[in-house]
């Protein structure tokens, strides 16, 4: 009994460690300041939501009919959700409701960046610009987020699962996709 609690404790921190490499490659500022992605609460989630979706895909790949791992980091993309909720002060009735919609994103979400990523990048930023950005902006980089995530899933395919387990998630810099304006 006592190996089965270390081993759950031992993929409780593995997930905690890879969520947490996850959010802090979708708060990087250049995809905010650079693609255009508003810096509100549903840009942050919008761009959680697609590096999960880059791992997620990866896990799929790593461990084909073993679904173990993205299993448990979805449940912590979950309980980061509701910890998100209660903190924002959401009452405890509506809660389950709200993170039920988040997590029904997220699945949503993926199975559109799955089918568009599989017809080329102009796909890709269609389908990214109808959740990212669904007012569309002149601000929003679809074709240069599209083009990142391509390259993310590139890369992600020659990392090692377990240095992925480990939280080590070498994605792409993200400054190098948008050509800065000079400033005169």
């Amino acid at each position: 009994m006592l190996k089965w609690l270390a081993k759950r404790a031992d993929a409780s921190r593995k997930a905690e460690n890879l969520y947490g490499a996850v959010v802090a490659q979708a708060r990087e500022p250049a995809f905010y300041v650079d693609f255009g992605i508003n810096d509100t609460l549903e840009g942050r989630y919008e761009l959680i939501v697609l590096h999960m979706f880059l791992v997620l895909e990866k896990l799929r790949e790593a461990f084909p009919g073993d679904t173990r791992w993205s299993r448990i980091l979805i449940e912590r993309f979950v309980t980061d959700m509701d910890d998100c909720m209660r903190e924002l002060g959401v009452g405890d009735m509506t809660v389950p409701k709200r993170v039920k919609g988040a997590a029904a994103g997220l699945y949503g979400r993926a199975q559109r960046y799955r089918e568009a990523s599989g017809l080329g990048q102009d796909a890709l930023a269609v389908a990214l610009s109808e959740f990212i950005c669904a007012e569309p902006t002149p601000e929003f980089r679809a074709q240069e987020l599209a083009a990142y995530v391509l390259e993310a899933a590139r890369v992600l395919k020659e990392i090692d699962p377990e240095d992925m387990l480990a939280g080590i998630l070498k994605l792409p810099d993200p400054n190098g996709f948008v050509e800065r304006k000079e400033l005169s």
